[in-house]
């Protein structure tokens, strides 16, 4: 099976706004649900959103307005439920 990419904005923008705090969450949460064989954590750089927090894409969709403290529960909404 092939892993699917999750793009997460690494762009200047949202590296102000601290997208190296949200990375090492959502590594761990990849960890965490043992989803290392089924998803690819990937810098992207801008996904041209940068007036709407920190971006991250996952299949076509795109979330915005990502940060350290939302992050946790953006992930076990609306990623996991479609990664099995």
């Amino acid at each position: 099976m092939e892993k699917e990419n999750l793009y997460l904005c690494m762009g200047s923008a949202c590296h102000q706004l601290g997208v190296y705090e949200v990375l090492p969450k959502l590594q761990s949460m990849i960890t965490e649900y043992h989803l290392e064989d089924k998803v690819e954590l990937k810098g992207s750089f801008c996904l041209e959103t940068c007036s709407d927090g920190i971006v991250m894409k996952f299949r076509e969709k795109v979330f915005i307005k990502i940060s350290p403290d939302n992050i946790e529960q953006k992930f076990l909404e609306e990623i996991l439920p479609n990664i099995a």
